[in-house]
């Protein structure tokens, strides 16, 4: 190439550049308070615009292959298709995602826990970008493949054994295809949403990434518990969030039989009442059954509006009883009796049970150990 065609090569990347520029200030300073996608489609093009212009400039300004003469000029030219095809890839990629932030800010904003439906939206959002994504960049792959001519010309036998190809990839992409419907069926048979508040292989914790993979739980005390989409296709786990945020606190004691029932249900009610993490819908305190080793359980429950409330309130519950229990009444506290039997009780108890563990050997045939029974 002369000189002439470098320099129209040039000015072609510089104007698109400009134009890019330019069309990004715009959306900035003009129209951001109209049109409220423009910030998100500034701050997610901020590479992608700037390379997919660069790239489209120079590839209208290259002259065609019949004008140059180099050998290698061939070789240019089609690395600068891949590239457009790639950079292009890249721009519509960064539009989907900046139209779908909007959206996943605006749900953002809802009642937290509470709003159901925005966390549904906001997960079926977040997966299908995923999808659209992969869509893309297989498609963008495959057109990239085609501009090789050995490609071409392998399109007919492809094609011709598609049904065989196609067979082996289903086998060979089973699991993925598998987390791929798993995905989609937990995203849009709401049985699991961003947000949700989980309970998987007895960890505790709150979906914070729900992927076409793996689903990512955040657990109370800042791990990540990484688990594969048909996991909860295939097992059960417990769903906090399902239906509502409302939630039920369970605390049981166990304590003796001289419990005073009345008086501590009388200030478990002035406890729940007063606290700040009961909801106002229902509470009670009730002896629900007696432990093997004799302890009498008795069940607290008060409801709550969501899990941290419920949490506060049932460790409020559990301090509060047991520091009353021990300042009033500490004969309610557990403890294991022992009953002590004299003679008479034995003997009368192994006379009407004469194969119990309080028989022993009458006194005559009883001696030290060692010793002769006879001497005694």
């Amino acid at each position: 190439m002369d000189l002439r065609q470098w320099i129209a090569i040039g000015v072609a990347v510089t104007v698109a550049l400009l134009l890019v520029f330019a069309v990004r200030w715009v959306l900035k300073h003009k129209l951001n308070r109209v049109w409220r996608v423009s910030r998100y489609v500034v701050a997610r093009t901020a590479l992608t615009s700037y390379g997919a212009a660069g790239v489209l400039g120079a590839n209208l300004a290259l002259p065609s292959s019949d004008d140059v003469d180099w050998g290698t000029y061939q070789v240019i030219d089609h690395a600068m298709s891949i590239l457009m095809i790639a950079t292009l890839t890249g721009l519509g990629i960064s539009l989907a995602y900046a139209v779908t932030d909007m959206v996943l800010a605006r749900l953002s904003v809802a009642n937290g826990d509470a709003d159901r439906k925005a966390r549904r939206i906001q997960t079926q959002v977040r997966l299908l970008r995923r999808v659209i994504t992969s869509v893309i960049v297989t498609l963008a792959v495959a057109a990239i493949l085609f501009t090789f001519d050995e490609v071409r010309a392998l399109g007919a036998g492809l094609l011709a054994s598609a049904g065989i190809i196609g067979i082996v990839a289903g086998v060979a992409a089973q699991s993925t295809l598998a987390n791929l419907f798993a995905g989609l069926q937990l995203a849009f048979s709401d049985a699991l949403r961003i947000g949700d508040v989980v309970v998987v292989e007895g960890e505790w914790g709150r979906v914070e990434e729900l992927s076409l993979v793996n689903v990512t739980i955040k657990i109370w005390d800042e791990r990540r518990l990484v688990v594969p989409v048909a996991n909860f296709t295939t097992t059960s786990f417990e769903n906090w969030t399902k239906q509502g945020t409302a939630i039920t606190a369970k605390v049981v004691f166990p304590l003796d039989w001289e419990v005073p029932i009345k008086e501590l249900r009388e200030e478990t009610g002035r406890l729940i009442t007063a606290s700040d993490h009961w909801d106002g819908r229902s509470w009670s305190c009730q002896v629900v059954d007696i432990a093997p080793t004799g302890e009498v359980l008795v069940r607290v429950v008060a409801t709550a509006a969501d899990t941290g409330h419920q949490w506060d309130i049932a460790c409020e519950i559990r301090e509060h009883l047991i520091t009353w229990l021990a300042e009033n009444y500490p004969e309610s506290l557990p403890r294991h009796r022992a009953q002590f039997v004299d003679s008479d009780d034995e003997d009368a108890y192994a006379s009407q049970f004469p194969d119990s563990a309080f028989r022993h050997e009458p006194s005559g045939v009883s001696g030290p150990p060692g010793g002769d029974p006879g001497e005694a």
